[in-house]
């Protein structure tokens, strides 16, 4: 196995700082090079492969997320061959909402669990500790109520500490490397109690220049110092996930040796600070797609040599346009839902095409992988097709709302007009749709207006481009309260500016009930006039996953049942709008995985 450089130093750390100490069992005779598996499923063979790779890479700690329903052997085998290999393993769990009050159950359940699990089996075959990301900064009340959250969040992490107390487990957080701009009611910075509460922090410090301004260095400097005074451990987390519009916050794109001599000059620098106790990669599966240097995508100077094109030779169709896709039998009321995991549709096309016979569905929404091949979707489509089910090429990403980023929608648009120059007619896709919602990103609340003008702008050529050589239906989907934003320099409303920029519009009505006030019907009143006015179709979207916005937003914890009940009564409700064009559930995994 190739010794990493600062594995080496960690041996003489530890030969330093340790000689004369008691070691626990697992993975702390080194400095720690820890990651993290949120797909539990890749244990259920065992796990040999993530162990191949972790004793390749030199690991010794493993932050595995908890499936509560995985059986427990399972965990039992993985564990226990890890600790074979001197791998340590911590269960890994955390939602942001489990910062608030009404899910702290939630949390302590995974301590029970945990507690639960390692006193019924051997001792080569338990946890070696909890390890828990939360971050809660994600949910839309930070920005208005960061102080309700912090405060309630100190009083879920103490319970929970206490249920864990005597356990002898190690307990370790993830923390982003900015927490010290925030204080607790008592005044102490939020960094200084999670870094003194708990025997290990993890520090997001998602970059990837070592030495750079704003670099990793520079970013964790006051956290290791702090944990220095504290007598406290502290790893230092990078990131390996693609991250569109960030690259910076990213190893992706650079090769496996190219970050190793990074973390490596990392690890010799921050050898002088006695609170450092290793270094966090995220997380296993995209480091294990990280190439090696002679394998490395060519230098962003050069030209990147073009792509084939897929088989068969695309069709220009008359005058070079694309041509129509073939009119679909269905019932002019839409009834469908989306599929955002593009792999579903190239894996497991006939378990959706169930699903959609089951529940009478006529429409779908389906996310595209554009490195895949036109063969991934065409069968799929003209089965959809001929059950009744019109298909609508779907994608979109926060950041697609910046100017920046108008190539990446660009490019999902000439992918499916090539498709559809490629296929025959029942297998063509009917429409391009974009769920674009800018409003989680830090630049919205930084200046609203200039985002807004990106956004327009970037839906304008999104539709000309579209539009200038089809008949593709172009589509997205719209939050019910867009409707307060004015288009910059207009008395016009954004959301009446969308309505009639598409040719539909997918409502986000996020409510549990059809009628009242705040239901499904009272949220959607503004757009359903504008699209009423504007002679446009709305087709309004409901939910069934479980949200932290609170339980009015989804049908989750009522279930399918009371949900069909709230939609059948919307055609009724809505008699009198011509604009209303019917239902979308958000989203088929959560869908076909709903209560009853």
């Amino acid at each position: 196995m190739k010794m990493k450089g600062y594995q080496k130093l960690a041996c003489l750390l530890v030969v330093v700082l340790l000689v004369g100490l008691q070691t626990p069992a697992y993975g702390d005779s080194a400095l720690k090079k820890a990651t993290w598996i949120w797909q539990t499923n890749l244990i259920q063979d065992g796990g040999e492969e993530l162990l191949g790779f972790s004793r390749e890479e030199g690991i010794n700690l493993i932050y595995l997320q908890i499936d509560r329903q995985m059986s427990s052997d399972t965990y039992e085998a993985f564990i226990r061959r890890a600790h074979e290999a001197q791998i340590a393993v911590h269960a890994l769990g955390g939602d942001p909402g489990w910062a608030l009050t009404k899910h702290a159950d939630d949390m302590l359940g995974l301590a029970d669990w945990v507690n639960d699990y390692n006193d019924k089996v051997s001792a080569d075959a338990r946890f070696d500790g909890i390890h828990l990301d939360i971050e809660p900064y994600v949910l839309n009340q930070w920005e208005t109520d960061h102080e309700k959250i912090i405060a309630s969040w100190e009083q879920n992490l103490n319970m929970f500490l206490s249920r864990v107390s005597g356990s002898r487990l190690e307990l370790g957080i993830d923390i982003p490397f900015w927490f010290d701009s925030y204080t607790l009611t008592n005044g102490q910075s939020l960094d200084e109690w999670l870094i003194r509460t708990f025997d290990q922090v993890t520090i997001m410090a998602y970059r990837n220049e070592v030495e750079s301004e704003h670099g990793i260095l520079d970013l964790t400097r006051n956290e290791l110092e702090l944990a220095d005074r504290l007598g406290k451990h502290i790893m230092i987390g990078v990131n390996t996930k693609e991250m569109p519009g960030e690259s910076h916050t990213s190893f992706y794109g650079q090769s496996k040796e190219q970050m190793d001599r990074k973390l490596d000059h990392l690890a010799s620098t921050l050898g002088s600070y006695a609170s450092f106790a290793g270094i966090a990669i995220h997380d296993i599966s995209n480091w294990q797609s990280m190439t090696n240097d002679e394998m490395a995508p060519p230098d962003s100077n050069e030209p990147t040599p073009p792509s084939p094109n897929p088989e068969p030779e695309p069709d220009p169709g008359q005058d070079g346009r694309v041509p129509d896709a073939d009119p679909v039998n269905r019932d002019p009321i839409v009834r469908g839902t989306y599929i955002w995991e593009a792999s579903e549709v190239i894996h497991n096309s006939q378990e959706i095409l169930a699903f959609a016979k089951e529940k009478k569905l006529n429409w779908l929404y389906v996310r595209l992988d554009l490195e895949q091949p036109f063969t991934s979707y065409s069968s799929f489509v003209k089965q959809a097709a001929a059950a009744g089910i019109e298909v609508h090429a779907m994608g979109g990403h926060p950041i697609w709302a910046l100017e920046e980023n108008r190539p990446r929608m660009m490019r999902l648009i000439q992918y499916v007009k090539d498709y559809n120059r490629a296929v025959e007619g029942q297998a063509r896709f009917h429409g391009v749709h974009l769920d674009i919602e800018p409003y989680v990103l830090p630049a919205w609340h930084e200046n609203t207006q200039q985002v807004i003008t990106e956004w327009t702008a970037n839906l304008d050529a999104f539709v000309t481009e579209l539009k200038k050589d089809s008949n593709l239906e172009a589509s997205m989907d719209m939050a019910v309260w867009l409707d307060k934003y004015n288009i910059p320099g207009e008395q016009m409303s954004l959301s009446k500016w969308m309505i009639q920029r598409m040719d539909h519009v997918s409502l986000m009505a996020f409510r549990d009930v059809a009628a009242g006030s705040n239901g499904i019907v009272g949220v959607s009143k503004e757009e359903i006039a504008f699209a009423d006015e504007l002679g446009k179709p709305i087709q309004l979207s409901v939910e069934i996953k479980a949200s932290y916005e609170g339980d009015h937003i989804t049908f989750y914890e009522e279930g399918a049942a009371y949900m069909e009940q709230e939609l059948a009564k919307l055609p009724d409700l809505l008699k009198d709008s011509p604009s209303y064009a019917g239902n979308l559930v958000h989203a088929y995994t959560y869908w076909k995985n709903a209560k009853p």
